[in-house]
């Protein structure tokens, strides 16, 4: 019997660990952002995970929520909403869009920005997400708030970024479809972690490290965003 390339032991590694409520590690792509960010299924969610999001990969901590989860919860591109000069030209380097939607709250939190504060609004939006259609959003989440939601394109063909890979790890180990993204830095030159460097990370703490391509490449066919 063949044994697995790399790359799809790699797929099948990260998958395995997002359905044990693990983080795993996703570069995008050398020719997008070239990026790597530390991705939690959101409902697994708890104030260690947040501290680590901060203090390990020290990005922004990001929800992403899947095309038809934030449909059924009305949230917009926030581009679209915003009524003012500045959100005109919206041009990117790396992409057509930004997915940036709402910021939110739990209603049960305090400030909203500690840890304890940030895991419940996250946990809750990956419980709610479960069965999206279940749920009154705004009774539940106030905006505006320190937890930033990201609305994913209805497919991964549509837009390959972390918002939608997160995603496709979601989906492929059968979770709700809303995953936390946060983007790796480098603390001594305050740029992305570079790829060696994530790789390292993932080792030192047994968490999987996977690439953008590879999921989409094994992953994207089957999917259901």
């Amino acid at each position: 019997m063949s044994r697995p390339d790399s790359a799809t032991a790699a797929v099948a590694e990260s998958v395995a660990a997002f359905r044990r409520g693990e983080p795993v590690l996703i570069h995008d792509a050398a020719d997008r952002e070239g990026e790597t960010d530390l991705v939690y299924p959101a409902h697994a969610v708890d104030a260690a995970a947040v501290r680590r999001l901060r203090a390990d990969a020290g990005g922004l901590v990001c929800v992403a929520l899947s095309d038809t989860v934030a449909e059924a919860w009305d949230l917009p591109f926030m581009q679209e909403i915003v009524d003012h000069p500045a959100a005109a030209g919206h041009e990117l380097a790396y992409d057509e869009r930004s997915s940036f939607s709402l910021s939110v709250n739990h209603r049960d939190t305090f400030t909203g920005i500690t840890d304890d504060d940030r895991a419940l609004t996250i946990a809750r939006l990956g419980e709610a997400a479960r069965v999206p259609e279940s749920i009154d959003f705004a009774a539940e989440f106030r905006a505006p708030g320190h937890v930033h939601l990201l609305r994913a394109a209805p497919s991964a063909g549509d837009r390959q970024g972390h918002t939608e890979l997160a995603l496709l790890l979601a989906d492929a180990a059968d979770q709700p479809l809303a995953a936390v993204v946060c983007e790796m830095l480098d603390d001594e030159t305050g740029g992305a972690l570079s790829p060696e460097d994530a790789r390292a990370y993932a080792r030192r703490h047994g968490f999987a490290y996977v690439e953008g391509t590879d999921l989409l490449a094994r992953l994207a066919e089957s999917s259901r965003i």
